[in-house]
């Protein structure tokens, strides 16, 4: 029995086998409807404010101009991903009592989790390891399972987008919290502590803010639901087959004996 997580890939196996996230089966079961007005918007705002970038694309072919605008949403949002992934490093060195190197551009971020900690003064039990549910077949990886000062047990998460928590960490942290086990080690399982309480920690430039999360029961059966659809539409791609050849003539042609006639 072994649960591994492998950092680079983001990939989760189970007991030998690939096992898909709860990050990847939300977004595969939950219309996102607002990523399309997002996209719309990263590309406006670019050509709104470089004009100097814009001049320099007027120069290239159409195809080669409209490929490198359309890029501009992805780039922003890995540019976010980078940060994010960097804040949440540092966040569990600061978790474990570690010292940092502080990146310029991170500083206000990590300035906000220390006073974060400083103020909720929250004792880890479980940092940054793997959990699974073998009988509903998905993983993830919570940040911190943690000890609050007035005795409850809380799953905090990080986040760090501009625009704030989406909606759909709660179906995140529902499922994180209703895990059969984590893994302090890959050939270990040991049973999650009772979590009494669920909570976003939207770390910014400026401070925190502590948002609470919905993650009971009946928002773990909704996470379920959308890990049923994720897996239906992965394997609709299986449903449709390759194009038929295309048929001959439905009569036969004449022999020339008889055009002939």
């Amino acid at each position: 029995m072994t649960l591994k997580f492998a950092e680079k890939t983001h990939r989760y196996h189970l007991d030998g086998k690939p096992i898909q996230g709860v990050t990847t089966l939300i977004k595969g079961g939950l219309p996102a409807p607002q990523l399309t007005y997002w996209a719309a918007k990263s590309v406006a705002e670019f050509v709104a404010d470089h004009d100097a970038e814009i001049e320099m694309m007027r120069g290239l072919p159409r195809q080669a101009m409209v490929a490198a605008l359309k890029e501009t949403p992805w780039a922003a949002r890995d540019k976010a991903g980078v940060r994010g992934t960097d804040v949440h490093a540092l966040a569990e060195r600061l978790v474990a009592g570690l010292e940092v190197e502080v990146p310029e551009h991170l500083a206000g971020h990590v300035e906000a989790c220390v006073r974060f900690l400083d103020e909720w003064q929250p004792e880890p039990l479980v940092v940054e390891k793997p959990v699974a549910h073998r009988t509903h077949w998905w993983a993830g990886k919570p940040d911190l399972i943690a000890r609050l000062p007035d005795g409850r047990t809380a799953l905090l998460d990080w986040k760090t987008a501009a625009s704030g928590i989406y909606a759909e960490t709660a179906f995140q942290l529902a499922a994180y919290s209703h895990a059969e086990f984590y893994a302090p080690d890959p050939e270990t399982e040991v049973s999650l502590p009772q979590i009494d309480w669920c909570a976003a920690v939207h770390l910014t430039a400026d401070g925190y803010e502590v948002v609470p999360v919905k993650a009971d029961d009946e928002v773990y059966a909704q996470f379920r639901h959308l890990a049923h659809v994720a897996r239906f539409a992965k394997a609709a791609k299986e449903y449709v087959g390759e194009p038929l050849p295309r048929p001959g003539s439905l009569h036969a042609v004449p022999a020339v004996e008889e055009v002939a006639a």
